[in-house]
């Protein structure tokens, strides 16, 4: 079986979830220490300083700026970096599913539970009426999609419709 997961994954994300954390952290200290600068040097100012208008100035730019370097980082990074942490999470612990099912097709790209995947459409018989239906294997947009062609009978353990591991059956000749 060929698998797409290893335990060095799932500690690669944890550390990079880190390191994104860890800069968003710095970067809040480091607002709040310049806005605590800002609003300690404008209440020693005597009052109504000419002066004062451009701290009051500083304060909003600093706070616009760390508004707009807040919302992509942890709106775009932090949290794609965590969705796929905890993907890797839920493959390490959750319920694995075994199943052999010929390949059908290739669907576009989707979002599964905040992660790009690529969709693999497999074939499975109906038990209770006699007929196919198809179901969607997910596989991680940052893998190589494994070589499946139509027609392949193929063995993959899923969890949660994402696909861990496969091999693929050998051909009749």
């Amino acid at each position: 079986m060929i698998r797409l997961y290893n335990d060095l994954d799932l500690l690669a994300a944890f550390r990079q979830r880190r390191r994104l954390l860890a800069g968003f952290l710095i970067a809040t200290g480091l607002f709040l220490a310049g806005l605590t600068l800002l609003v300690v040097f404008y209440t020693l100012l005597p009052y109504d300083a000419p002066s004062g208008t451009w701290y009051v100035v500083g304060t909003g730019v600093l706070t616009g700026v760390y508004i707009i370097f807040c919302f992509p980082y942890m709106g775009i990074s932090y949290k794609r970096c965590n969705a796929y942490y905890k993907m890797l999470g839920f493959i390490s612990k959750g319920r694995k599913e075994y199943a052999f099912l010929p390949f059908s097709d290739i669907d576009d790209w989707t979002t599964r539970d905040g992660v790009d995947v690529n969709v693999a459409l497999f074939k499975v018989k109906n038990v209770k009426k006699d007929e196919e239906l198809i179901r969607q294997i997910y596989v991680d947009g940052e893998k190589d999609f494994p070589p499946f062609k139509e027609g392949m009978q193929v063995k993959l353990i899923s969890q949660g419709n994402l696909l861990i591991e496969y091999e693929i059956a050998e051909e009749e000749k």
